[in-house]
């Protein structure tokens, strides 16, 4: 009996270090690809078990990531498909830098964000329809970027979930309009949109 409780500790500790060792590998992702002029992520060190001891990153007693803190840090380049591995994530802020290019669409599988913060940036492209996964996001933030097309109906419908209260893609180049502000239960969905010349 003990052999087989020993055995299950040990296979439970190896996947625990697996995903810490998967999340530390997103993250190092990002980090390689960004440039960092002031040195913020320099405790982002890979050879580390875990991310847990990086600054601008907070994790749960699991020891896996749930907040990913960078607004306002200066950093440029664009942001990883590997991102979407932080299966735990719930906060990812990154608003207020010089990130370029598209939203990759793994971000959609990061289905417990509650929080996506990339507004004022330079992001470019159409809004991934793979955000329409995010049914626990309370705040959108895309606002003050380069994004074109129209919104994708898929991620509109997160407003029917109930969960979403703000969605804010004000100051892009998007098409069509959005006119509604949805009361279901105890949420209010706001969505801000207009036209960037």
């Amino acid at each position: 009996m003990r052999f087989i409780a020993l055995v299950f500790l040990v296979g439970a500790l190896a996947i625990i270090a697996v995903e810490c060792n998967s999340e530390g590998d997103a993250l190092n992702a990002f980090k390689t690809n960004v440039a960092d002029p002031n040195n913020v992520l320099q405790s982002w060190d890979p050879t580390l078990v875990n991310p847990c001891t990086w600054l601008h990153v907070t994790c749960n007693s699991q020891n896996s990531v749930v907040r990913v803190d960078l607004g306002g840090a200066n950093l440029s380049g664009s942001l990883v498909p590997q991102l979407g591995m932080l299966n735990n994530l719930q906060y990812l802020q990154i608003q207020s830098n010089s990130i370029s290019g598209a939203i990759p669409s793994e971000l959609g599988n990061l289905t417990k964000l509650v929080s996506l913060g990339l507004e004022n940036n330079k992001l470019s492209g159409l809004i991934p329809s793979s955000l329409g996964n995010l049914k626990s996001l309370r705040w959108m933030r895309l606002d003050s970027n380069e994004l074109s097309g129209e919104i994708p109906i898929s991620v509109l419908k997160l407003v029917l979930w109930g969960n979403l209260q703000l969605m804010n893609v004000s100051d892009n180049k998007l098409a069509g309009t959005v006119r509604h502000t949805n009361k279901t239960g105890f949420a209010i969905t706001t969505i801000v949109q207009d036209f960037k010349a």
